[in-house]
Parts: structure tokens; C-alpha cells; sequence
């Protein structure tokens, strides 16, 4: 097509074009590979360099290739393109091209920016970290393989225990698609869950927040209740003990008035004893409890 109709690229290159490279492309004799550019604009998609150089030698024309797609589409395509061949993108312009990658696609996984910007996923983790509250946080995120995951790691697990106690005789797979995890983290679930074990690693409560901070209960009954439907309780003979005990143990403090009303005088300093020493018991338990979650955190 005529290169006096092109529109210039909206490209990755922070710096622009390389005039050196632009003149090396110029001298070689034989006609440059086709560039890219979209059909309903004519704008160039990749190939600027190329661009410059028929102009600098005086071509009319120049071969391309196009293509069909939205701005954004086609700025995603310009990234891929020179990350894999011609001359290199720099360091600031892969990042910059995570982060704005990241604006238009914040769904995408941290690995899936990184295939296409030729960056360490660690450092598209750092890139979105950057972007602070108000970017946008979606719940799961698209990986390379096209599927969906919890951005919380946590949920998945909890949900897969769920299922396995609802549905003990389910299959892996089958808990793995009902819960949105891999099969292999299905496996270690249901695995974790036969030793009595939390479903959620250590490493994963840690960075959800949950191990360090005190956790405030408004309702001990209803977490009560919540705690039989764990199954990391629910399927073990040493979390069964436990329900047993909280069943008969907890009390709530509103109720401490009728009991004492209950109480008759010549047994009150007895009761209050014994209120004290289970106290101290309840205290105890916290402390071991505590213990045992930093230890294993």
C-alpha cells in the first residue's frame, strides 16, 4: 500500500524511532518484510522502523499485512510483536507497556503480562503493586492457559474442603472444577484434610492477613457453629473432640447474670473458683494456640 497514507504507530518505544537502525534498514537492498497495520485505520501496528526506512530510500509502497482489531487489540499485538524479534524493546518500555497492559487488563494474570512484555512475573507483580487501592482488583485472574483463577489462593482451598465433606465419594476433578483450582491443589486439600489439617497452608493465611492478627468474635455461638462445618474439624476423631468440648464449654457473656442468679449463696465462692480456674484454663488454650500458629506460620 502507499506509504504516504500510513499513520504513524502508537508504539511501545517510549524513545521513539532508532534513527541509526532506521538508515541500516534504508541500505538493505532487497525489499523489507511486510509491516503490520490495521484495516479500518491504517494506522501501523508494528513496522515503524520500516516505515522510515522506504521514506528515507524513496519507496512509493510497501508490503504489509493486516489487521482486524480495536486500538488496544492491536497496541497488545505491537508489544508481543517487538518483544520477540527486530530490534529490542528497553527495559522502561516492556515496564511501561505491563502497566498500561495491566490498566486495560487487570484480569490478566501477573505470568500472562509477563509471556507478552518479556518481563519477570515477579516484576508485574511489582508493576501492579505500584498502581496502589484504587487500580482495579478483580477477584480471579485469566492465566496462560485461559483459565480463571482466585487472585486469593485461600478460597478455592476452603471451598474445595467444602465440597470434599458435602461430597466425600466426588471425584478430584470433580471438586477441583465445583471449587475453580487445579486438580493437583484438589489432591493436597483432600490429602491436608486426612492428616487433620488446616486446607490453606501456613504460607497462604500469612498473606491473606490471617495469622498474626487477633481475629474479633461478635458471635460465639453462630462462629461456633461455623467451626463444625469446617471440615478440617468435621473429618478427624481429634476435631470432633474439640466441637465436643466448645458445645459444652462456651458461654456467652450476657447469659453471666442468669447464671449467677442461679447460683445459691453457700456455693458462690465455690463457682467463682471455679469460673477463675477455667478462666485460667480458656487463657491457657489461647496462649497454646497462639504458640502453635506462629510455630507453624
Amino acid at each position: 500500500m502507499p506509504v504516504d497514507i500510513l499513520l504513524p504507530a502508537e508504539s511501545p518505544r517510549l524513545a521513539g524511532e532508532n534513527l541509526e537502525y532506521v538508515r541500516l534498514l534504508a541500505e538493505i537492498g532487497t525489499e523489507l518484510p511486510p509491516i503490520v497495520v490495521n484495516r479500518r485505520t491504517n494506522r501501523v501496528v508494528d513496522g515503524m522502523h520500516r516505515v522510515r526506512a522506504a521514506r528515507l530510500r524513496g519507496d512509493g509502497e510497501i508490503a504489509v499485512r493486516y489487521f482486524d482489531g480495536d486500538d488496544e487489540t492491536a497496541f497488545l499485538m505491537a508489544v508481543e510483536i517487538n518483544v520477540r524479534h527486530g530490534l529490542p524493546l528497553s527495559l522502561a518500555d516492556r515496564e511501561a507497556a505491563a502497566a498500561r497492559v495491566l490498566a486495560a487488563r487487570p484480569h490478566w494474570s501477573d505470568r500472562a503480562v509477563a509471556e507478552l512484555t518479556g518481563l519477570a512475573w515477579t516484576t508485574v507483580g511489582a508493576i501492579r503493586r505500584r498502581g496502589g487501592a484504587d487500580a482495579p482488583q478483580p477477584a480471579t485472574r485469566l492465566g496462560r492457559d485461559g483459565r480463571s483463577r482466585p487472585v486469593d489462593g485461600s478460597v478455592g482451598r476452603v471451598l474445595a474442603g467444602q465440597e470434599i465433606a458435602a461430597r466425600p465419594d466426588a471425584s478430584l476433578r470433580q471438586i477441583a472444577k465445583a471449587a475453580g483450582i487445579s486438580v493437583a491443589t484438589a489432591r493436597d486439600v483432600r490429602d491436608r484434610l486426612r492428616r487433620g489439617e488446616d486446607p490453606v497452608p501456613a504460607r497462604l493465611r500469612r498473606g491473606n492477613g490471617q495469622a498474626g492478627r487477633p481475629v474479633e468474635v461478635v458471635d460465639v455461638q453462630a462462629t461456633v457453629r461455623g467451626l463444625r462445618n469446617d471440615p478440617a474439624l468435621r473429618l478427624t476423631e481429634s476435631g470432633r473432640t474439640l466441637l465436643r468440648w466448645l458445645d459444652g464449654h462456651v458461654v456467652e457473656s450476657g447469659e453471666c447474670a442468669t447464671l449467677a442468679s442461679a447460683v445459691p449463696p453457700h456455693c458462690a465462692e465455690v463457682v467463682e473458683a471455679i469460673a477463675r480456674r477455667c478462666a485460667e484454663t480458656w487463657s491457657e488454650l489461647a496462649t497454646a494456640l497462639r504458640t502453635h500458629s506462629c510455630s507453624t506460620g
